[in-house]
């Protein structure tokens, strides 16, 4: 009998690399099925049926469940675009091209041809069902079919909130012209709402979303109730009324980042970095020194709508500066 070697242990960069893999992997998974199935029924992924869960499914087939103290959080996966390069896009400073290439490097995540993460939240707070986000709709949506395995009826959404106006987040909102969410509550800020919704030409996503179901929206300002427990927090920059979601339960507490916080690396790690499609990147970057160190600091639950699936974990100080996302360890039921 031989002695046998233990295996070394991983540290936090190389676990945040290895679930970052596997969890691109997960999210790509719905997507390919869906591809396949299209192709054998000619039919669009989004109005193809898909089977509801059974009792004891297990995560990874589009959604992921995580227990917040009382309240239920599930991660539904829109699917994944591909990504042709993550520069200059997810890290738009000219001034440091050079540290992001170099940090994407540092944690093997690729620079180039990978793929873009679309992560709506449920969460049931045991009174309300909340949809967080409506994914991109149409024949790249894989909400409504990735809803359906994890057991989520359409109807069972009694209130739909939108973190902002960008296409990707609202064209989920109609299907044929009419509310895919037609007994929910729809909520939105009144900042962000007012900026898409009075443009002078407004694109089709916010005409046919937003301004088509303009009647139906409650507007919130910051620090409103959205349902008890569940509160909305502006998070401007990225889009000028940009809203994040805080919610507590008992000792836990989470925040529901939508956009505010950018690349789940490169945002985190280097400070006063933004996006190429931030709306005004020096705001970005101050509101997410603002909701990062709070997160840090209180230890919240979080999640990031373009973080790769599952997409839920807490945030870390770093010695150096900045800070770093640390995805929670995969839990298969």
């Amino acid at each position: 009998m031989t002695d046998q070697k233990p295996f070394p242990a991983l540290n936090r960069r190389d676990t945040l690399r290895l679930i970052g893999a596997a969890g691109l992997a997960a999210a790509a998974a719905p997507v390919a099925q869906a591809q396949s199935s299209q192709a054998q029924s000619n039919q669009a992924p989004s109005s193809q049926a898909a089977p509801a869960a059974q009792a004891g499914t297990l995560n990874g087939n589009g959604f992921y469940r995580q227990k917040i103290g009382e309240l239920t959080l599930t991660l539904v996966s829109d699917g994944t675009a591909p990504l042709a390069a993550v520069l200059p896009t997810w890290g738009k400073n000219e001034d440091m091209q050079a540290q992001f290439a170099a940090t994407l490097a540092e944690y093997s995540v690729a620079a180039t041809n990978t793929v873009n993460h679309f992560n709506p939240v449920v969460i049931d707070t045991g009174k309300n069902r909340v949809l967080i986000d409506t994914g991109r709709g149409g024949e790249a949506g894989q909400l409504q079919a990735n809803l359906r395995r994890a057991g989520i009826a359409v109807d069972s959404i009694d209130t739909v909130f939108i973190t902002h106006g960008h296409g990707d987040h609202i064209g989920g909102l109609t299907q044929g012209g009419k509310p895919t969410f037609s007994r929910a509550r729809h909520v939105m800020g009144r900042a962000d709402f007012t900026y898409w919704t009075t443009q002078a030409q407004p694109n089709d996503a916010v005409k046919n979303n937003l301004i088509a179901l303009k009647d139906q929206f409650t507007l919130l300002d910051d620090g409103a109730e959205i349902v008890p427990g569940l509160s909305a927090l502006l998070t401007p920059g990225h889009t000028p009324g940009h809203m994040s979601v805080q919610a507590v339960s008992g000792n836990e507490k989470l925040m529901v980042f939508g956009d505010a916080a950018g690349h789940f690396l490169l945002s985190l790690k280097h400070p006063g970095a933004y996006l190429g499609f931030d709306t005004d990147g020096p705001q970005a970057a101050a509101t997410r020194a603002r909701i990062f160190p709070m997160a840090a600091a209180e230890k919240m639950w979080v999640t990031g709508y373009h973080f790769p699936f599952h997409g839920i974990g807490h945030l870390r100080a770093l010695k150096e500066g900045g800070y770093e996302y640390e995805p929670v360890v995969w839990q298969w039921s």
